[in-house]
C-alpha cells in the first residue's frame, strides 16, 4: 500500500513520459511539487496533483531537463542509454536496473 508521498520511481531509473512520449532518466525526486504557482499554471496543463511526488528528469536526445508529475511517467520499455550531456555528471554508467549514481567526492 502506498502512503501519500511514496515515490513510484527512483533516481537513476529510466522513464517515459505518458503524454509527450520522450525518454529520460530521473536525477532527483521531490516528495511533492516544489515549484512556483506561476510555473505550475503555465507548465502543468493537465493539473497533476501537487501533493504527489515530482521528478527532475534529463531528457534523451538533447540538453533539456524537465520537472514532471508522477502520474505523467511510466517505466521505460526500451532500456537503452540516455543521450544527454549531464548524464556523466550524475551517474557512473548504465547498469541492469538503470543508471548507477556517481559516488560523491569528499
Amino acid at each position: 500500500m502506498h502512503t501519500e508521498n511514496t515515490a513510484q520511481f527512483s533516481v537513476g531509473q529510466l522513464i517515459q513520459h505518458r503524454l509527450f512520449e520522450y525518454r529520460g532518466v530521473i536525477i532527483d525526486v521531490d516528495p511533492s511539487f516544489h515549484g512556483s504557482d506561476s510555473w505550475y499554471q503555465s507548465n502543468a496543463r493537465s493539473k497533476p496533483p501537487k501533493e504527489r511526488p515530482w521528478y527532475h528528469v534529463l531528457v534523451d536526445g538533447g540538453e533539456m531537463r524537465t520537472y514532471v508529475a508522477e502520474r505523467n511517467l511510466e517505466p521505460d520499455g526500451e532500456g537503452g542509454p540516455i543521450n544527454h550531456p549531464d548524464v556523466k555528471e550524475h551517474f557512473e554508467g548504465l547498469g541492469e536496473n538503470g543508471y548507477v549514481l556517481r559516488r560523491q567526492q569528499n
